[in-house]
């Protein structure tokens, strides 16, 4: 087991992350700084996927020796935590809250699309995320303010922020998917074939009505604003 891969790391400790100075302490002024080794590491990422970022490969894209990194990020399960604090900065944190929880829920699923649609990387990473940074904390703040009319406790506004995360995230997992599947004509014609060729069997007579009924716009955002809305408006708030 190496520092590079993580395996059998503890876990990240949230204290010595985000509440104490990053980096070393003793010695001469450090020449690279977290949040430099942490944009080189998202930058890797955004353009060539979560696979590739390696505490190796950071360290080249900064310059440095890979042992002069593991004092800001001693394993991977610690940079992806700096990762996605890091990225969360984009999310705006403030914003006008409406007090109508629904719309501004919804309003809160476009920014996390836009957002993981910029880091084709970020709804892999969110399954794995479990520390949330000062970054982060800042945009679920907004988001408890907004289910604040609703009148959850605590724990149930926690739950819907989470069951949003998730949601936003498979969808643009899936919209991913389906982009690069695009690319592939011969792909998506065996897939209408397959189905046609099922829908006519005989076994499968409700998804053969599915797929005569006219279909509906595939466009990807207003195909992802249907899914929201049928999320969003039948979360029960009492």
């Amino acid at each position: 087991m190496t520092r590079e891969d993580g395996a059998g790391a503890p876990g990240v400790d949230p204290e010595r992350l985000w509440l104490r100075d990053a980096g070393p302490r003793k010695g001469r002024k450090p020449v690279y700084s977290r949040e430099a080794i942490t944009a080189a590491a998202v930058a890797l990422a955004d353009t060539e996927g979560l696979g590739a970022v390696t505490i190796r490969k950071v360290a080249a894209r900064v310059g440095a020796g890979a042992m002069s990194l593991y004092s800001y990020a001693p394993d991977k399960e610690t940079l992806l935590e700096l990762m996605v604090d890091h990225v969360s900065g984009e999310l705006p944190a403030g914003g006008t809250v409406t007090g109508d929880w629904r719309a501004d829920l919804k309003a809160i699923g476009h920014l996390q699309r836009a957002h993981m649609l910029r880091h084709p990387w970020l709804p892999a990473a969110l399954t794995a995320h479990r520390v949330p940074g000062p970054r982060t904390l800042a945009f679920l703040e907004r988001a408890l303010a907004a289910l604040r009319p609703t009148g959850l406790d605590g724990a149930a506004k926690l739950e819907v922020f989470a069951q949003l995360t998730a949601f936003v995230a498979g969808h643009v997992a899936h919209e991913l998917a389906r982009t690069a599947a695009s690319r592939s004509p011969d792909r998506l014609a065996a897939e209408a074939r397959y189905l046609a060729a099922v829908a006519a069997d005989g076994r499968h007579p409700e998804l053969a009505e599915v797929l005569a009924a006219p279909g509906r716009p595939l466009a990807p955002e207003a195909t992802f604003t249907r899914f929201l809305n049928r999320l969003v408006d039948g979360l029960d708030a009492d």
